[in-house]
């Protein structure tokens, strides 16, 4: 499998563009988008089909440092809330008219039994990254494993057409600003923020923590397996498999916030090309996110001071995805409305 754009489809659906009822290039960012999807596709007329948002929990061993305002126990409490459609995700996911597929990928605790939740604990949290490994490398090669392979099988059953990314782990934004510090060459001081909210006495620790953390356990950034494994989360790593999977299936992966830009960044450094497949949703308020898409080289759609993650953000893009190509598919050339087109230019005489 190739991961390299279909640029005829992409040209395809350029001309289209420049025939439809418009002045060209009227539609701005939407044209664009409707092209990008194209040349993922390999449809130069894309359809959307169905829609699929991973919402991936587990927790961080890290939380026990007092990185987070919020207590361990939330996350496994919120995992509950996804599976009874009461969280912001399930919301507007509902809106979008996508599927939110629940994803235990190493919550804390007992094993969480309720029916819809999908079970794919690599183990029960990661380990205290401050003190040891967050996990070895063979789990961070699970993680991601299990990721594609929950890709493969969700697919298998019903095609999707597009995939978004969520997160749940209390303590995932340590984790996040760690694995894009290493990733994209800043310092640990400009990609790390207030995460749930922590206070700036919390966060002058969080970042001394993540420090020490590096050079505790020297990650090596041109390998991010290892990344992953020292400094990492078991719902990164997935969701870095679920990336990686549906880009080797011409499948576009919509990002959401700060979490899942680290696991795209993770993705990328495992499969560079990959990165051609993803598409970030907004701008989250975490600094960290910036610095991650700009290594991507990606630029969101929306930017509207989200910071909640579960795949929000990826929700309310799906929309806006979902319109490029309706434009693109269901608007007029003018020649079918026969309107006329734009003069041509002659030369002045």
């Amino acid at each position: 499998m190739t991961y390299s754009l279909d640029r005829e489809a992409m040209e395809a659906a350029a001309r289209r563009w420049d025939h439809l009822t418009k002045p060209q290039g009227s539609l701005g960012r939407l044209e664009a988008l409707a092209v990008r999807v194209a040349g993922m596709t390999a449809q130069p007329v894309p359809e959307t089909g169905r829609k699929v948002i991973f919402t991936v929990a587990a927790d961080h061993g890290v939380a026990a440092e007092g990185v987070s305002a919020y207590p361990q126990s939330v996350t496994a409490q919120m995992v509950l809330n996804f599976l009874r459609g009461g969280a912001g995700i399930n919301v507007l996911a509902r809106h979008a008219g996508a599927e939110v597929i629940v994803v235990d990928a190493g919550v804390a605790g007992e094993p969480i039994s309720a029916p819809g939740l999908i079970s794919r604990r690599i183990r029960s949290g990661t380990a205290n990254m401050a003190r040891e490994p967050a996990m070895s490398r063979e789990e961070a090669e699970q993680s991601v494993k299990t990721g594609m392979q929950l890709f493969h099988e969700t697919h298998g059953k019903s095609r999707i057409g597009l995939v978004g990314l969520g997160d749940m782990g209390i303590g995932n934004t340590t984790a996040s600003s760690a694995i894009t510090a290493l990733l994209t060459g800043k310092p640990v001081e400009q990609v790390t923020g207030r995460g749930t909210g922590v206070d700036d006495e919390h966060l002058s620790q969080k970042i001394a923590l993540i420090e020490r953390a590096i050079v505790l356990h020297r990650p090596d950034p041109e390998d991010g397996m290892d990344v992953l494994s020292k400094v990492g989360g078991l719902e990164i790593g997935v969701l870095a498999g679920i990336a990686l999977a549906a880009a080797e299936n011409r499948v576009p992966v919509v990002l959401d916030g700060f979490i899942t830009t680290a696991a795209a960044l993770v993705a990328w450094k495992l499969e560079p090309a990959a990165k051609d497949y993803f598409l970030a949703s907004h701008r989250s308020v975490e600094p960290g996110h910036r610095a991650a898409l700009h290594a991507l080289e990606l630029e969101p759609l929306l930017d509207l001071g989200l910071r909640l993650g579960e795949g929000t953000g990826a929700a309310l893009a799906f929309g806006i995805i979902e319109a490029s190509l309706k434009l693109l598919r269901e608007m007029a050339t003018f020649g079918e409305a026969k309107v006329d087109e734009k003069k041509s230019e002659e030369p002045a005489r």
